[in-house]
């Protein structure tokens, strides 16, 4: 005969043997284990930390051990000694030079990985079916590189220098390029001033603004820089057309280079001579309050300036770059070498004047996103070292480290909408993650030393991102 326990005494048992009982580990693709968390928001460090991924999303961060008895792991790696943070962003880069160039371009988006890049922003391309092609198979896991935002081809008047235009000239026109853009899927809109008229550049900024569509553009010399952000410019690409704000002879500047007294360089020469740094802390203030995100280029500004002092024929980067894509690198280098003293000069005092915009727009709220403007072209300004370059170059100038990171980290994402995804080691954004070997808030330079990347929730230890310089420089050397 069986005995019986009192009905109460049954269910305290069961409870008991319940919480007795080991849980089921949850599973999880990957595990970071014993790692030092890099809050780039808050600027701390958490130690002994844990991040728990899967399908390409953190799933969990938390303490080491209390992670690591809630989920099993497919690959677990042992961080310790490393500081993780997010995913950097290069909020400024050109894939181009024509179809002949396609593969060489493609060639570029594992050297992003490398180096810790885990996403891009395309501003204009000549070879957009190419770019959309590889943004949704980088998407799907097909293709190994780095997430891409791009604009598409850009906006401009007609007969422009650049290739890979659209050619508008009236509001009609403007109209039916941006509908051309959303067609195709374009993450915002880009638009220069080498042939577009004045107001049919200021009417395609409001059109966009009305289509909820984001705008990147540089500043015309033939427009005040208060009327385009007021137009609805979301972002200013190069920072120092923002030496137009901080001279109280703007506006007359800009009547006579619409009445065709002075030239383009006479134009950069009295904005320096006239620049004022009390008024340019005002004018930046309510550029802040409009929002407006710059991304500076500082380092691609610096190599341009000082081409008459550098040589770069031996830079270890050009051995991971095509050959198609180092010819288009003469162009820049020849105008360098036929400028005479006076250019030289300019370029020099432009530069320096440049790094002293970086703090006042720091200090008045406006939104610095790091981007380098490498690509086709731009000489000597390399995919994925380029932005590490930027970052110093951004300390150089007066920011702190934490600074130069969130322009890397937390902008970028501000900028397209994309918060909620990206820019934090934390529960449900996405698995873009850097492994450094020096806690990067400290010395900026730490994000040049990279133990391991994970792109889209995919692990890359310090092996697989060698192979992939050494495949680039294979491929290159064909």
């Amino acid at each position: 005969m069986n005995a019986r326990l009192p009905a109460g005494l049954t269910a305290f048992v069961l409870a008991a043997l319940a919480l007795s009982a080991p849980a089921r580990a949850e599973r999880v693709d990957l595990i970071v284990r014993h790692a030092s968390v890099v809050d780039v928001s808050a600027e701390r460090v958490s130690r002994d930390r844990a991040v728990a991924v899967r399908d390409g999303k953190i799933v969990d961060v938390g303490a080491d051990r209390s992670i690591a008895a809630r989920y099993q792991a497919e690959q677990t790696l042992d961080a310790a000694g490393s500081y993780v943070m997010p995913g950097l962003w290069d909020m400024h880069m050109h894939f181009g030079g024509g179809p002949e160039l396609i593969a060489e371009n493609k060639a570029l988006l594992p050297i992003y990985i490398a180096y810790g890049i885990t996403t891009v922003r395309d501003c204009a391309a000549d070879i957009s079916p190419s770019v959309l092609e590889w943004r949704s198979a980088v998407a799907s896991g097909a293709l190994l590189g780095p997430t891409i935002f791009t604009s598409g081809p850009k906006l401009e008047g007609p007969k422009p220098i650049w290739k890979g235009t659209i050619e508008v000239d009236s509001p009609a026109e403007v109209e039916g390029a941006l509908d051309r853009l959303q067609a195709m899927g374009a993450d915002f809109v880009k638009i220069t001033d080498n042939t577009l008229k004045p107001d049919i550049f200021l009417y395609a900024l409001g059109a966009a603004k009305k289509r909820g569509l984001r705008t990147s553009a540089h500043v015309p010399y033939s427009l005040l820089l208060e009327d385009v952000v007021r137009a609805g410019l979301g972002s200013v690409e190069h920072g120092d057309y923002l030496m137009k704000a901080g001279s109280p002879q703007e506006a007359a500047i800009t009547r006579d280079y619409v009445a065709g007294r002075i030239t383009g360089a006479e134009v950069s020469d009295r904005l320096m001579d006239s620049f004022d740094p009390a008024l340019a802390r005002v004018a930046f203030r309510k550029l802040a309050k409009q929002g407006l995100f710059v991304t500076p280029t500082l380092n691609m500004s610096r190599i341009i300036a000082f081409l008459d002092r550098d040589d770069h024929s031996r830079d270890p980067m050009l051995a991971l770059i095509g050959p198609g894509l180092r010819k288009t690198y003469d162009w820049r280098v020849e105008r360098a070498a036929k400028a005479d003293a006076a250019a030289i000069d300019r370029r020099h005092r432009k530069y320096a004047l440049s790094t002293t915009l970086i703090p006042l727009m720091r200090d008045a709220g406006i939104t610095i996103m790091a981007g380098t403007d490498a690509g086709y072209l731009n000489s000597f300004n390399y995919p994925g070292q380029g932005l590490h370059d930027e970052l110093a170059r951004y300390v150089e100038s007066g920011l702190t480290p934490a600074q130069a990171l969130r322009s890397a980290t937390l902008s970028g994402p501000a900028f397209l909408g994309r918060s909620g995804a990206y820019g934090a080691v934390a529960k449900g954004k996405t698995a873009d993650l850097v492994l450094l070997e020096a806690n990067p808030l400290a010395d900026i330079a730490a994000t040049r030393r990279i133990r391991a990347v994970v792109s889209h929730g995919r692990l890359h230890d310090r092996a697989d991102l060698d192979r992939m310089l050494a495949d680039a420089r294979a491929e290159a050397s064909k």
